[in-house]
């Protein structure tokens, strides 16, 4: 592979750090710094799409004639890795990374002529409708039942573990249709409103005391036939197609910021004998192995998307780039934790951005918190990361799909 940069590639990034320059206000900066998740601050994000929207670079994967960009393999990746160094907010994945990609390839012209605008401006924010408290890692046995009622479905059960349900005001879901044939069968791909009568929301609290995930309950909700993308019974199909957008993405750079976001801490915080932290030989030499997994990663994620830029279906590596880079990510925020020393340990949300309400929580009244703002994020980053390894697919479950693809077991 190629890896010096032409020099419009140079050019291109230039570009792109003089607009993050001019357009990323102090206010987004801190919500990205101190994001405790990978979902930031709900208003700071809208406020990022908006801006990112004008300049027509909100949903630069998508194809050209529907609002994307004609960039490069290599200006992609440059966009995503100056985003991450800027500390731009991120966007929610739901409308833009995961829905969106399917819309395109699966909606009919009148479903893509209204949501794909929509999802660009942010008036359609989309939650995920997937796993349900019988049906998480093995999605296929999913219960929600929608029953055929002439023009509708009506569609009645609950979804769980929602991201930003609160906010969203529609949702994808995984429903059944049938229940004959395999458990892989008789699945459909809906497109809720969330205005709908019938649905309530319920918030869960996080073990980092964020109110982010949800569950949602159905009640004889009806749902047009015209919302079913793809095709009725075969929604197993579009959401094969939508995991591959999940899972798969440039999570190299982020991780790469965090890698340098602790060595830098850690230069300030001192170590056991009281020399800065990142002097410790041990603690270096985790976080040297740290950096060179997320180089290697990166080298992977290159691979992929060039694969992709072929037509080409990125098949298991994306059930590799997800483990990969959730469990990475787990390894920098224990590091993080253990950077932040002490001051690590209180629960001092109040110091962060978080990606929705604390729950049970009265910050002091003059704001106070001790330590610096990166060693309040630290906790809270370390529970929101536990997710990780299960979410989009447990990891074990993405270690079965490689053993079967790619081993032949």
């Amino acid at each position: 592979m190629e890896y010096d940069w032409s020099a419009g590639d140079l050019a291109f990034r230039d570009e792109v750090r003089e607009f993050l320059a001019a357009k990323l206000t102090p206010e987004l900066r801190r919500a990205g710094r101190l994001a405790t998740s990978v979902y930031p601050d709900h208003e700071a994000s809208m406020e990022w799409q908006h801006i990112l929207h004008e300049r027509g670079w909100a949903a630069p994967a998508w194809p050209v004639e529907h609002g994307g960009c004609d960039w490069s393999l290599t200006q992609h990746y440059i966009f995503q890795r100056e985003s991450a160094l800027a500390g731009a907010p991120a966007l929610s994945p739901m409308g833009i990374r995961m829905v969106a990609p399917a819309i395109i390839a699966f909606g009919t012209e009148e479903q893509k002529a209204f949501y794909l605008p929509r999802i660009l401006t942010g008036e359609v924010f989309f939650c995920q409708g997937y796993s349900e408290p019988e049906a998480g890692s093995d999605l296929a046995a999913l219960s929600m039942a929608a029953v055929d009622d002439g023009e509708d479905f009506v569609c009645t059960g609950s979804k769980i573990w929602t991201t930003h349900a609160t906010e969203a005001n529609w949702i994808f879901c995984l429903v059944r249709t049938s229940r004959t044939g395999k458990k892989q069968q008789g699945i459909t791909f809906l497109l809720i409103d969330m205005t709908a009568p019938g649905i309530e929301i319920r918030p869960l609290v996080m073990t980092s005391g964020e109110q982010v995930q949800n569950q949602v309950f159905f009640d004889n909700v009806r749902v047009p036939k015209t919302n079913v993308l793809g095709r009725i019974d075969d929604g197993w199909t579009v959401a094969k197609y939508l995991l591959v957008h999940e899972r798969g993405g440039a999570a190299a750079p982020w991780l790469q910021v965090m890698a340098r976001d602790i060595a830098v801490n850690a230069a300030q915080q001192p170590g056991p004998d009281g020399n800065p932290l990142i002097d410790d030989r041990a603690f270096a030499a985790k976080l040297a192995d740290l950096r060179i997994r997320t180089e290697v990663l990166e080298v992977l994620e290159y691979r992929t998307l060039s694969a992709m830029a072929q037509g080409k279906n990125p098949g298991p590596a994306s059930s590799i780039l997800k483990i990969l880079g959730t469990e990475l990510s787990q390894k920098l925020t224990e590091l993080a934790l253990e950077a932040a020393g002490p001051r690590g340990r209180v629960y001092q949300p109040h110091a962060t951005e978080p990606g929705g309400p604390i729950a049970q929580f009265t910050p002091p009244a003059d704001g106070y918190h001790s330590g610096a703002d990166w060693q309040a994020v630290a906790p809270l980053k370390y529970f929101n990361d536990r997710a990780g390894s299960i979410y989009a697919g447990s990891n074990e479950i993405q270690r079965n799909i490689l053993a079967k693809a790619a081993l032949g077991l």
